[in-house]
């Protein structure tokens, strides 16, 4: 058997016109019911698969839809990057997966190439800080376009996200109710997410009564762990600490500074024999196994990619409103784990 290379080869082998088997590839609902057998029962016996991008690219309104994240070694876009793609997948939309790796010139490289691509609508997780908002807003006038976990004001149709201060309220709380107050160990923000989260911590603190400490370690970019391990030798070898709980920013600065905590020979945990209580933000997927597991704060994962994409399905279908940019926070949960 020859293998089909086309839609014209197709329609010339099964007997059936090009435009109407075209019309069907569109819409099957858009052809009689008996041409609809005809062309299934064809496509069964000669087992042609058409190329669903071309015909994406062939339509009016294609169906890609842009997914483009900041890092996507990093777990935490991962999980989203893949509820998301599920969900576009049983919604009939086609998921185009781009990661900016840190970098602005590559986030804004992306957002020129991606108009060429004609997508119906663009998921985008901005760098943040780092990203260069007049692309993203000349971006955003020209495709409909859902932000979510970081946001730019006032760019974009909508924003979903995760409530910052709920979550650092929620740890925060637990930590001083049942144990030393903690200090807050970060790096230099990548994005307005840690900004919010520090600023939350120093006013929880001292709504609750307590002097809070802020220790920022040196290193920039996406590889939280390292610069945490590195960072967390130094505040231990020189005695940083004023208290014996340490709330790391993120899930990933957390797995670094567990590892520091090992390498000098600290036992981490709430049980006694323990020196020292670690915790996170994020519910990040590896955190559960760390050693011993990390208590944190969790993200919703599922919730926001599914708010998401919901909001940019109603905007592709006309229904979501122009004149108003909609914002969606999800509270976060806390996991109480035995590093706190």
């Amino acid at each position: 058997m020859t293998k089909i290379r086309n839609m014209e080869e197709f329609a010339k082998l099964s007997g059936i016109s090009r435009p109407t088997v075209s019309k069907y590839f569109n819409d099957p609902s858009s052809v009689r019911a008996k041409t609809r057998e005809r062309i299934e029962q064809a496509l069964q016996k000669h087992e042609y698969r058409p190329n669903i991008f071309a015909i994406n690219q062939n339509r009016k309104q294609t169906r890609n839809i842009g997914v483009v994240v900041p890092y996507l070694a990093d777990p935490f876009f991962a999980e989203i990057a893949r509820n998301i793609e599920r969900r576009c997948l049983a919604s009939g939309y086609w998921p185009m997966l781009f990661s900016a790796h840190g970098d602005q010139q590559l986030e804004n490289d992306i957002l020129e190439s991606l108009p060429a691509l004609k997508p119906a609508g663009v998921l985008l997780a901005p760098l943040g800080r780092r990203s260069d908002r007049a692309a993203i807003e000349r971006f955003c006038k020209e495709v409909p376009t859902v932000l979510f976990d970081s946001n730019i004001e006032g760019i974009g149709e909508a924003f979903i996200g995760s409530d910052n201060v709920h979550f650092v309220e929620q740890i925060v709380e637990y930590l001083c109710r049942t144990g030393e107050p903690p200090c807050f160990f970060e790096m230099a923000p990548v994005n307005p997410n840690a900004n919010k989260r520090r600023n939350a911590y120093v006013q929880i603190m001292e709504r609750l009564g307590h002097a809070p400490q802020v220790l920022r370690v040196e290193g920039s970019g996406w590889e939280f762990e390292r610069i945490a391990h590195e960072g967390g030798l130094r505040v231990l070898d020189t005695n940083q600490l004023s208290t014996r709980t340490v709330l790391c920013s993120n899930d990933r600065l957390a797995i670094g500074f567990l590892s520091a905590c090992y390498e000098r020979g600290l036992r981490v945990g709430y049980a006694e024999g323990c020196t020292i209580r670690v915790a996170g933000i994020d519910d990040h997927p590896f955190s559960r196994f760390t050693c011993p597991p990390l208590t944190t704060v969790a993200q919703d994962y599922e919730a926001v990619s599914n708010r998401a994409t919901e909001t940019l399905f109603r905007m592709i279908d006309g229904q979501a409103p122009a004149d108003e940019r909609l914002e969606t926070l999800f509270d976060g949960r806390l996991v109480m784990r035995s590093s706190a």
